[in-house]
C-alpha cells in the first residue's frame, strides 16, 4: 500500500470517528433527563 493511500485511509477513519462522536453527543443532548443531570452536576460544583 502506498503512503498516499494509507494517509487517505487514516484521514477517512478519523473523519468517521469524529462524525460518530458528534452523533453520539447529539443523541445525548436530545434526551431531557441527560440535560437535567448534566446541569445538576455542573451546579453542584459551585
Amino acid at each position: 500500500m502506498h503512503r498516499d493511500a494509507r494517509s487517505l485511509l487514516v484521514r477517512i477513519a478519523g473523519t468517521l470517528l469524529a462524525a460518530a462522536v458528534l452523533a453520539g453527543v447529539f443523541v445525548l443532548y436530545t434526551r431531557p433527563t441527560f440535560l437535567v443531570t448534566l446541569i445538576d452536576q455542573m451546579w453542584s460544583c459551585f
